[in-house]
């Protein structure tokens, strides 16, 4: 219980870094759906999508092979190659954009936009770079620190984009204010979100700076060599994975019907995944707990029994976000998008239990990183990539942005299911499937019972909904015997 205590208190301060910061960022997504239409945003949907490719493609599985390597040699000598690759690499990424920004531009359907391209160019490369010393600090377990220069970082970027949308908008024309003009022009429009954007990653760079020169750099070629053989699998595997999560949004700008509108629906359909905040909330800071834990545990003689635990302790916790954003999906919808998205509220459940399943995918994944298996996780990235290219080109035309939703389900699924049965191959690990089966059941069976119910009034609604959220808690809290993860007595 102590380990768990240990991954469950990194995690909780992660956590604390994510959900501030993701909740501040998300404050974002009300802005920019009250500012921009549905196409507008869509804009900005879209773009995202390129630049979560190339953040995959910039760190080439670095990351995970410094917390690797940092474990098996010199954890300075490890730090310092990685950190020098990537400032070469990103250097050079950067050099050859700004030389072609306005063909690549033209290439991605934004002809007349190459400072779109130029902005996102700088964004890219810096927080590639970002990425060592920013694991640097989680190998450190300086989850503090880390926390306040990522919150840091969503304050500069909300900061910006209030002031170039909200403040400068409404008193560029009024007197006094003539000097505005240098610094804001209105025809910019949704390059301002891209510009904040920036602004936010060259502050981040500055603020990891003492982090970056705390000691000597070095690089050491052939420990440089051994890294990028055990990384090489995992940015095929990561570009595999940023087609399973980000595909679909350039895929529906080709293969939906003009007469729809492609960018109004890729609009709504970005803005109502970002309604499922809570559960990718969840899972981005358990994978910055998640990762150096395995590593640092693989060694222990009880290490499957420790990894069985947290995988069911992970899906309780997953199951009971999914079933509070569900039971108060009217308040949450309110809250994050505009009224002329909620058409798209539909694809939220879908979207919730497909991030689940891409949760216990990186749970199952330690499998193959600690065993040096890496080439594995890129045959079942690569896998659910080939699952979600053929059922978004098919059910696109067909369902729309519903055919997107579904596509990641079954792709998270197909490769969630996957990696299990070859874990039961090459690290069989005693999962608790018969728990996991029952929390599962529950937590479907209460969203759909409840889905089909019509109350008199909201207040016996959502009266009826918390009396059944905090039920599955309190049950599934008792019969795990949860309670210790949180106070330090067991509560009898």
């Amino acid at each position: 219980m102590n380990k768990i205590k240990q991954i469950a208190g990194q995690t909780a301060i992660y956590g604390v870094s994510s959900i501030v910061s993701r909740l501040l960022n998300y404050l974002l997504t009300p802005l920019h759906v009250s500012v921009f239409a549905p196409a507008q945003y869509g804009v900005i949907t879209e773009m995202y999508a390129y630049v979560s490719f190339l953040i995959v493609f910039l760190t080439y599985g670095m990351e995970t092979a410094y917390f690797r390597y940092s474990h098996k040699y010199d954890p300075h000598k490890v730090y310092s190659t990685a950190v020098t690759s990537l400032s070469i690499s990103s250097s050079a990424f950067l050099f050859f954009v700004l030389l072609f920004s306005g063909s690549i531009a033209s290439f991605i359907g934004y002809p007349g936009h190459p400072e779109y391209v130029k902005w996102f160019a700088f964004v890219v490369a810096i927080d590639a770079f970002n990425t060592i010393p920013f694991a640097k600090l989680r190998n450190q377990n300086k989850a503090v620190k880390f926390s306040v220069i990522r919150t840091l970082n969503i304050l500069v970027n909300i900061t910006m984009n209030i002031l170039f949308l909200v403040v400068f908008p409404r008193i560029y024309q009024k007197p006094g204010f003539d000097w505005l003009s240098s610094i804001y022009n209105p025809s910019v429009g949704v390059g301002y979100v891209f510009i904040a954007n920036l602004v936010a990653s060259i502050f981040t760079f500055l603020m990891l700076l003492p982090v970056i020169f705390e000691e000597k750099i070095k690089f050491d070629g052939k420990l440089w060599r051994e890294m990028i053989v055990y990384a090489l699998p995992l940015l095929v595997g990561g570009l595999a994975g940023m087609i399973n999560e980000t595909l679909d949004r350039i895929l529906l700008r080709v293969y939906l019907p003009p007469k729809v509108n492609p960018l109004a629906q890729i609009g709504i359909y970005g803005a109502n995944y970002k309604v499922a905040i809570l559960m990718t909330l969840f899972i981005q800071m358990f994978r910055y707990a998640a990762e150096p834990f395995f590593f640092a545990n693989a060694k222990e003689k009880n290490s499957k029994q420790l990894y069985a635990d947290v995988m069911k302790y992970f899906i309780i916790f997953g199951l009971s976000i999914f079933l509070f954003v569900m039971l108060y999906i009217d308040i949450i919808k309110a809250i994050i998008i505009n009224e002329r998205y909620y058409e798209g509220i539909k694809v939220v459940p879908i979207l919730l239990l497909a991030n689940l399943f891409l949760g216990i995918f990186y749970n199952l994944s330690v499998w193959y990183k600690i065993n040096n298996l890496t080439k594995f996780g890129a045959y079942l990235q690569i896998f659910g990539a080939i699952i979600t290219i053929l059922l978004n080109i098919y059910l696109i035309p067909r369902i729309g942005y519903m055919g997107a939703a579904w596509a990641t389900f079954f792709c998270y699924f197909s490769t969630m299911t996957a990696s299990y049965f070859l874990s039961r191959k090459y690290y069989s690990i005693n999962y608790d499937l018969k728990s996991i089966a029952l929390y599962f059941s529950i937590t479907l069976g209460l969203y759909f019972i409840t889905s089909q119910i019509s109350y008199p009034n909201n207040f016996i609604k959502y009266g009826v909904n918390t009396a059944l959220f905090l039920g599955f808690v309190t049950f599934a809290s008792y019969r795990e015997n949860l309670l210790p993860l949180f106070f330090k007595k067991t509560v009898k």
